[in-house]
Formats: structure tokens, sequence, C-alpha cells
């Protein structure tokens, strides 16, 4: 028997994948959560196959779970199933530990695909997502400018895009928030801005939020 482990904020998202999985496997054990703490709770009460990940969960979002994973040294494939396009946010998560990234907007068999091809033991990468890979090793220097903040810069960059302030970020985070303002004058500087407007612009114009 397989053990999946689906951990989504969202019940309406758990419940499509977990009926896509049903009707994709067989003999099939489905867990859920819906934060970060959540995840580690199940993963310390039984031994999971795969987890299957949002990005966007109150608290520690996706890549701080794959940074817990990495850190605790947990040996769990993860693939990451999130709303943010391909082209944004696959090769951080790459680089976090995840086994394979997929959209949302995906047709609903590419997830079994995804899943099965984990499952053997290979990374699950589109052919969209090699080439990206491609471009990324021999231009480095063409980075966009959110590329170059570190994975808390990015947390805290999607927070701001969302108006959200310095102490609910700090909230949010359970951070201080003189760490959260540190947090933002490093990505100002990075991204050669001077203002939230500004970052809340560029987010959307990039497809970040």
């Amino acid at each position: 028997m397989k053990r999946f482990l689906i951990a989504d904020d969202h019940p309406t998202i758990r419940k499509g994948v977990k009926l896509i999985l049903e009707n994709a496997f067989s003999e099939l054990e489905i867990g859920e959560a819906s934060s970060g703490v959540e995840v580690f709770k199940q993963i310390n009460n039984k031994k999971w196959d795969i987890l299957i990940l949002d990005i966007d969960m109150p608290g520690r979002n996706g890549l701080e779970v794959l940074k817990d994973l990495r850190e605790r040294n947990i040996k769990l494939p993860v693939l990451v199933f999130s709303f943010h396009p391909e082209k944004q946010i696959a090769i951080r998560v790459l680089k976090a530990g995840a086994w394979g990234y997929l959209s949302k907007d995906a047709a609903f068999e590419e997830l079994a695909n995804a899943i099965n091809q984990i499952l053997s033991g290979r990374k699950y990468i589109t052919s969209s997502l090699a080439e990206q890979m491609v471009s990324y090793m021999e231009t480095p220097s063409n980075k966009a400018p959110h590329e170059l903040l570190s994975d808390r810069e990015y947390e805290t960059l999607l927070l701001f895009a969302k108006g959200k302030s310095v102490s609910q970020i700090a909230e949010e985070l359970s951070l201080g928030t003189p760490t959260i303002s540190t947090y933002r004058a490093r990505i100002l500087e990075k991204m050669g801005m001077t203002n939230n407007a500004e970052l809340m612009s560029y987010a959307l114009r990039n497809n970040l939020v």
C-alpha cells in the first residue's frame, strides 16, 4: 500500500487532489495537513511515500517545510503542487530539496504522472522547466530581481506584495518586527526599489501573487 500526504490549506483543493489520486492509484492511504505544523505531526506519526505540498500555507510555508525536512534529514520525496507559475518558483523549490514541481493549472492526469515518476526514484521536471534550468545555468546574470532573494526574503516579499504590514508579517512568521524590517531593507536594495508600492507592482506584473 502506498501512503500519500497532501498538504494544502484549502479543503477544496485537498478534496480534489484526493479524488484524482483515488482514481489513479489502488491500495492507497491518504493523509491530509493544512499547515506546516500539521505536516510534521503527520510525518512523526506515520511513514509516507510522498508529500504533495502547497507553497502558500499559514505559518511556515512550503519553502520553509522543505528547509525543515532537509535540516531534520527526513528522506521524504516532495512534489510541490502550487498555483505559482512554474517559471517563478520551480527552480527555487528544486534547490530547496523538492523532487518536482507541478502547477495546479496542469491537467489532472499530469499529477499522477508526476507522482509515478517520483515514486520510481526520478525527479519530475517538465520540458519547459528543463529549458529554464539550462538558460539559468548558462546566463546567471539574467536572473530576475526576485531570484536574487534568499528563501526567507522571497517569502517576505510575497507577504508585502499581499499588502501586509511589517507587524503582520512578523506575527505570521513568528519573527520580531526589527527582523522583518531588515528583510524589507535587503529586498528593496537587491531589487533596486524604494517602497512597498513598487514591490506590490513588481509582484503583480510577474504573477508572483
